[in-house]
């Protein structure tokens, strides 16, 4: 099962044939396929869309020019129709600077991005990952030092240690945090309660409730649900709560051996032993769909789900009638023990190929530091990293409970940062280690040891 994965990212992203140029009048880039069975960040249905252009033209002393901008971002429903709407704020209070958008969900996304930053056709404006500065920005020259356009886009507004997760290994600044994110734990508190059991505090009380489901409600439940990467996101709680450190420190380093991993794995594994998780070939057989659309979480036979403090109303949105999901503690795993990560969820770059860098910024700066714009994104993309934008929201009452709720109980136990690195190409995506390795050990293809082996090298590799 173990791939070439630089192989198989090359050949998905030569797959996309129609791109969104920085800057041009050519048409946005196609909509992603339809989502895969993999529980990722955001999921809704592919969407393209171009805002209207502005009757107006620019003003008369206008400190800007007229032109057309790009703009691409993944998500959800709520997420893209909110963002549309800031843009189409922004074209009023700006006239004459016309916005496209491109929009779509997180499934093969990445990897049609990666093709338009490689060839120097990416959007003008484009949400990244944290991850895609080291993996597509490596000498500096994809995205724009955002330091030459600020005093359009107000870096001020952004904690100094936010900042520099967004630099490129030139040490330029190269993007812009949205928001900080990471990961908890959601319970359907219905079937926990028809279980005859609380929602889980410790890891104990996680393994415990596997069998207290299997035996009270049948073997269709499962307290929790866990895809690959989040299997590999858990694996890292547990390796922080048993060491001290991420996978992966901030600068790079790998911390952990390969006795580490294995160490790691059983423990993953064990979930499924213990009917805690269910196995990676059920959740194919589910019908291979995301977590928040399988019927099974929907009527709360799937009683818990591990993802980021931004992303709970994609689940709660879709559960059925008279099932009730609650935000969990970080999970102790003994003795006040915590493991949990956090990292930039996302951030605004600019393409260094714009040929409106100025327009581009204001862009930036007006979703995230504007008042009326930050007012309308609210807190679909998380707790705002902005001072002047989280203030403005919590001022108003706009931060929504449950993502307030989320990103607290992620902050409360002073996570550990990790390098994008933990998202490398190599580690995350279709065919990459952690699909392999975990799909591997659940199928039973791969022994625990061959497992840690997939990861331990893809590791090494990308912490060369």
């Amino acid at each position: 099962m173990k791939k070439k994965v630089m192989a198989v990212l090359l050949t998905s992203v030569m797959a996309a044939s129609v791109l969104a140029g920085c800057g041009g009048s050519s048409a946005p880039a196609a909509a992603p396929a339809a989502p895969a069975a993999e529980e990722k960040k955001e999921e809704a249905p592919a969407a393209e869309a171009q805002a209207e252009a502005p009757a107006a033209e620019a003003p008369e002393g206008a400190d800007y020019e007229e032109c057309t901008l790009k703009f691409d971002w993944w998500g959800g429903d709520s997420r893209h129709e909110a963002t549309q709407k800031a843009v189409e704020a922004f074209m009023a209070k700006y006239p004459g600077i016309n916005v496209e958008v491109n929009f779509g969900a997180w499934t093969d996304w990445e990897t049609a991005r990666a093709l338009e930053y490689q060839s120097g056709t990416g959007s003008d404006v484009t949400q990244i990952g944290s991850n895609w500065i080291p993996d597509y920005d490596g000498d500096g020259t994809v995205f724009l030092d955002l330091n030459t356009v600020s005093d359009t886009l107000d870096l001020t507004q952004f904690e100094a240690g936010d900042l520099e997760k967004c630099l490129d290994p030139v040490g330029q600044q190269a993007g812009v945090p949205v928001s900080m994110t990471g990961r908890t734990f959601y319970w359907n508190k219905t079937t926990f309660d028809k279980a005859g059991i609380d929602v889980p505090k410790t890891v104990d009380d996680l393994i415990a409730a596997g069998k207290t489901f299997q035996e009270k409600l049948g073997d269709e439940y499962y307290p929790l649900t866990l895809g690959e990467y989040d299997r590999a996101l858990f694996m890292s709680f547990y390796i922080g709560a048993k060491k001290g450190v991420p996978i992966i420190a901030e600068d790079g380093t790998l911390n952990v051996t390969k006795e580490d991993l294995v160490d790691a794995l059983n423990f993953i594994q064990s979930l499924e032993d213990n009917h805690v998780i269910p196995g990676i070939a059920q959740l194919a057989g589910d019908g291979n769909v995301t977590t928040n659309e399988n019927p099974k979480f929907i009527d709360g036979r799937y009683a818990g789900v591990f993802e980021w403090d931004s992303a709970p109303l994609k689940y709660t949105s879709n559960l059925a009638e008279g099932q009730e999901l609650v935000v969990g503690d970080e999970l102790d795993f003994g003795g006040g023990v915590y493991g949990n990560s956090a990292k930039v969820s996302m951030a605004f770059a600019i393409c260094a190929t714009t040929q409106h860098p100025h327009e581009a910024a204001m862009l930036v700066n007006y979703l995230l530091n504007d008042p009326e714009g930050i007012k309308i994104m609210a807190s679909e993309r998380g707790v705002p990293a902005s001072k002047i934008g989280y203030d403005t929201l919590n001022d108003a009452g706009m931060i929504d409970p449950m993502i307030a709720k989320a990103h607290e109980a992620v902050y409360a136990t002073n996570p550990m940062f990790f390098s994008p690195k933990f998202d490398n190409g190599e580690l995350k995506g279709d065919g990459a280690a952690y699909i392999d390795a975990f799909s591997g050990l659940s199928y039973g293809d791969y022994s625990v040891e061959d497992a840690a082996d997939v990861l331990f090298d893809a590791y090494s590799n990308v912490c060369g």
